[in-house]
């Protein structure tokens, strides 16, 4: 019992450490009062999803997209929902996904023997956050069985993976600006960022396409923003 308790209290002085640690790391980089202190209020990494970037992560003029706070709306995963083409999607992380999911009956995907579609891509346009990420991963496994690597909105084929900024990203940016442009609290904060350079808040690849940075698609739509 004593030894159990020995190490509780051992747990709790570590994490108090850690708590110290990343706060004084935080204060050691300048921040622009005029921003919300509290964007950049530091996280103990004990305990924090291994995905994740922390907000005290950020380097000077920089700020992290985080979940953690209201930049979480400008997060692919928030639900923002916004019309386009015609259509209804509850987040852009439904849009992205549902386009690896069959069109039609008459869609290859479909029709490949052996693949079981558990969602229809209708059901995947009105998820969000890792519900709509998770259904992205089981189309991921049928498409590898497959042996494609496209995805289609609106019949035409498309390649998510490009590094060249091709129909894809200017689809991205399209549904990005919709979302932006549609949820006026969205827009609002993306605005209070003012000068800060965007980061995301998950680690990506380093040759990670141009439509995945979506911190950078961001940046470009706040640029126009404040020309008008």
């Amino acid at each position: 019992m004593r030894s159990r308790i020995l190490i509780t209290a051992l747990c709790a002085v570590v994490a108090l450490l850690l708590a110290n640690a990343a706060q004084a790391d935080s204060a050691a980089v300048p921040r622009d009062p005029k921003y919300p202190a509290h964007w950049w209020t530091p996280v103990p990494k004990e305990g924090a999803p291994t995905w994740e970037i922390l907000p005290q992560e950020a380097g000077p003029g920089e700020v992290i997209l985080s979940k953690r706070n209201e930049l979480g709306l400008l997060s692919n995963f928030a639900a923002t929902p916004f019309e386009f083409h015609g259509k209804r999607y509850a987040s852009l992380e439904g849009f992205w996904q549902m386009m690896k999911y069959p069109e039609d009956t008459n869609d290859l995907r479909a029709t490949f023997p052996g693949l079981e579609w558990k969602l229809t891509r209708e059901q995947v346009a009105q998820l969000t956050a890792f519900d709509a990420k998770h259904a992205g991963t089981a189309a991921d496994a049928n498409m590898k069985k497959m042996g494609i690597t496209w995805v289609t909105f609106e019949g035409k084929r498309l390649e998510p993976r490009s590094t060249m900024s091709d129909e894809y990203y200017k689809l991205i940016v399209e549904a990005t600006r919709e979302k932006v442009r549609q949820n006026p609290e969205v827009q609002k904060v993306l605005l209070v960022t003012g000068d800060l350079v965007l980061k995301p808040d998950h680690h990506q690849e380093s040759d990670a396409a141009p439509a995945w940075r979506y911190y950078e698609i961001l940046t470009t739509i706040r640029t126009e923003l404040q020309k008008k």
